[in-house]
């Protein structure tokens, strides 16, 4: 199914990557550049609010059972089983904003980015991957969040291995090894993109 897009056509940034590689943190960092005019696309999710998340600003936050009715629905762009939970985006709010001619950044899961790539082609998406600089450091960082129980952090751990493994898929391969870097590379990636 291709997304409804009329009118003026926006840009899909879809970011993904391992969890602790600096993701959130760099999209966060993103969207506060007011040049590049992104809009957020928050994901819709069945895991629950870690201490300090909102709803409506690091997602939705559902239950099990509206999320499956929504996914049956067919209300989501892409959705993926990740860590545990369910993760969606909704169709309706990236065809509004890429309709009205917005850059809409997505953070997301590869199994998510993997289908948003099959439904836009390359005019209208740019996909990039965050890899760590290490798996060390990765524990490290997911350590230092202090938000998930040492076994989570190790599920957290055996994903990467995975996840890293689809890094080729994308079209941008980005090592977070200094934040500022990697905000100054992303954000020449981005202004690149058409909107």
């Amino acid at each position: 199914m291709r997304p409804p897009c009329a009118g003026p056509r926006g840009h899909l940034i879809i970011v993904s990557a391992p969890s602790g590689a600096g993701k959130t943190s760099l999209v966060k960092a993103l969207l506060e550049d007011a040049d590049l005019g992104l809009r957020l696309s928050v994901s819709t999710t069945t895991r629950a609010p870690r201490p300090g998340e909102v709803e409506g600003r690091e997602y939705h936050f559902t239950s099990r059972e509206t999320f499956a009715m929504r996914r049956d629905a067919g209300e989501f762009l892409e959705w993926a089983h990740v860590h545990g939970n369910d993760y969606g985006t909704s169709a309706r709010t990236v065809a509004t904003a890429m309709a009205a001619g917005h850059r809409v950044i997505l953070e997301i899961d590869w199994q998510g980015a993997r289908q948003l790539c099959g439904l836009f082609d390359k005019s209208q998406r740019t996909s990039i991957f965050i890899l760590p600089p290490s798996v060390p450091e990765l524990q490290r960082r997911l350590e230092a969040r202090g938000q998930d129980h040492p076994s989570v952090i190790q599920d957290r751990l055996a994903a990467a291995e995975t996840e890293i493994s689809h890094a080729g898929e994308f079209d941008h391969v980005i090592m977070n090894q200094d934040f500022s870097e990697t905000l100054a590379v992303l954000r020449q990636i981005i202004a690149a993109t058409s909107r």
